[in-house]
């Protein structure tokens, strides 16, 4: 199997020592290939310095220069590019097949934005861009659920104007496509949440149920998925309620990560669908208050890189 390729991220959070710690933990099981600068790295390491080979018994790096040290749990501006090019780099290696997958370790946006005026909202925009993707979904997985929020990163306000037909219809297809081609369903069942309490109950708590989100699954129901809903949202994720269905689509934020974090909240992924390749990154921030102080969870970054080489298997 080709590595999963991991980027750095941001260098003073804790990104370089749950790499560490994943691969202690994966490295018989998946081939890594760090990005980054080694210097970075907690004192210690095995670091194995390479373009190509990697080796089980110590830790691939592909050598960044940031030209600057990294301090745990202080930002610096000056390593905003040296951030961004380890994942433009990763995405490079996964487009010429030198990696399997790509697993982004977490970044911080105002850094970037400090130093090198990042023009993207966060990683799953930049690497949209990066290949050139009209339109990709984000999904949350872990090993009791998979939810997908059809608007992400908005007020709550404006979830209704947001939240179109066109959206809706895209966000179903490119996760069924994604069920198929990295997962290995071949008929996903796909459960989807109403808007309003109680799914609107026939238009007495509201009435995108029924103008928007009904014709959207009738008409792809016409085309042979195996959708079901819209579903009020307060009795779609108990256990006997999942076993129903393979992910759930829900139409915001919230709706979709209160149940995943609650049922899993150090194991849940982030996946990235409609890329040309696998992307998946650990479902948390840099945490700043504990960089480098070993008390870093890499709960999360082993199941990510997990989920990664999975997702590879069942791609090829």
């Amino acid at each position: 199997m080709k590595p999963v390729a991991i980027s750095c991220g941001e260098p003073a959070g804790i990104g370089p020592e749950i790499a560490v710690t994943a691969w202690a933990a994966l490295r018989d099981e998946v081939p890594l290939l760090w990005i980054g600068d080694p210097t970075h790295l907690p004192d210690g390491t095995p670091i194995h310095l390479t373009e190509r080979d990697v080796k089980a018994d110590q830790f691939n790096v592909l050598a960044h220069d940031f030209g600057a040290p990294a301090v745990p749990g202080q930002p610096n501006p000056a390593h905003a590019q040296g951030v961004i090019d380890a994942i433009a780099t990763g995405v490079e290696l996964v487009e010429n097949g030198s990696a399997s997958a790509i697993c982004t370790a977490p970044i911080h946006k105002a850094a970037l934005i400090d130093g090198a005026d990042f023009g993207y909202p966060g990683h799953t925009e930049y690497l949209a861009a990066l290949a050139g993707a009209d339109q990709v979904v984000m999904m949350l997985a872990c090993d009791t659920l998979r939810v997908v929020p059809a608007t992400i990163h908005m007020p709550l306000s404006d979830v209704p104007e947001k939240l179109t037909a066109s959206l809706l219809t895209d966000t179903i297809l490119i996760t069924h496509a994604g069920l198929r081609r990295d997962f290995g369903i071949k008929t996903p069942r796909i459960a989807v949440a109403g808007l309003n309490p109680h799914a609107g109950e026939d238009g007495k708590m509201g009435d995108e149920e029924i103008d928007m989100i009904s014709p959207v699954l009738d008409a792809l129901r016409a085309q042979g998925m195996d959708i079901s809903g819209p579903l009020s949202a307060d009795t779609m994720f108990h256990a006997s309620a999942r076993a129903r269905y393979d992910v759930a689509i829900c139409m915001y934020h919230d709706q979709a990560l209160i149940p995943i974090k609650t049922l899993d909240f150090s194991g849940g992924v982030n996946i990235t669908l409609g890329l040309p390749f696998i992307r998946t990154s650990p479902d948390h921030g840099t945490a700043f208050d504990i960089a480098g102080q070993g008390k870093a969870d890499a709960t999360s970054m082993i199941a990510a890189i997990r989920m990664a080489a999975l997702m590879a298997k069942a791609r090829a």
